[in-house]
């Protein structure tokens, strides 16, 4: 498992119900980030991705996308040419556990809306909040509060918000930036959490599955 490189993995929505969209999705990797933003047809400056950039010192590509549809297509494009051709891991912090997690079925269920396909099927995929709740001893468990009392190296002081829900404010009100910044801070805070489990934990402790739907379009 080891051998696979980390790509963490993270969302932004604009709320938690069926109706609701996409409005960021994030890649991160040890030399760099991959960032999709849906402004929904609303005007964003187009300095952004350096003003994103400008207050970090591992590199952003950001993309600006009209619509939810869009940046779905431009996720999997991305992955088709980029992600599934290394050798690596996807890694999400409660993205989708035995209990359900939330990324990977909210991108599911905008992906039937959209009728697109499935982006994820050839990588393997670990949601390391599971190990962080049965192997560490932590007084917390989302992803913030488990980052800053083991990690805290500061991916969070990029990010502009205290609780995720402030996202959703921040995007509605075109503050497009923040949003970004808030899931570069996210992303970021997943891949270094990976990495100190690989660090302490032993290759049983991790449950990895096959993201490779039963029926494969591709």
């Amino acid at each position: 498992m080891s051998a696979l490189a980390t790509i963490a993995f993270d969302i932004e929505t604009t709320g938690f119900s069926t109706t609701d969209q996409l409005t960021v999705v994030g890649f991160d990797a040890e030399i760099g980030s991959r960032v999709f933003l849906n402004t929904d047809g609303t005007a964003c400056t187009s300095d952004i991705e350096q003003r994103v950039n400008d207050q970090l010192t591992t590199p952003v590509t950001l993309s600006v996308h009209d619509d939810e549809g869009a940046l779905l297509d431009a996720v999997k494009t991305f992955v088709g040419s980029t992600i599934a051709q290394r050798d690596v891991k996807l890694v999400a912090y409660n993205g989708e556990t035995w209990k359900g997690g939330f990324d990977l079925p909210f991108l599911r269920t905008r992906l039937s809306y959209h009728g697109r396909e499935w982006p994820f099927a050839e990588l393997p995929y670990i949601d390391v909040m599971e190990v962080f709740s049965s192997r560490f001893n932590t007084s917390e468990n989302s992803l913030t509060g488990v980052y800053d009392e083991l990690v805290a190296s500061g991916h969070g002081t990029v990010d502009p918000f205290g609780e995720s829900r402030e996202a959703v404010d921040a995007w509605q009100t075109s503050d497009f930036e923040a949003v970004v910044l808030h899931n570069i801070a996210d992303i970021r805070r997943t891949r270094a959490l990976m990495d100190v489990a690989e660090r302490y934990c032993s290759k049983s402790d991790f449950s990895m599955k096959s993201l490779e739907p039963v029926i494969n379009e591709n």
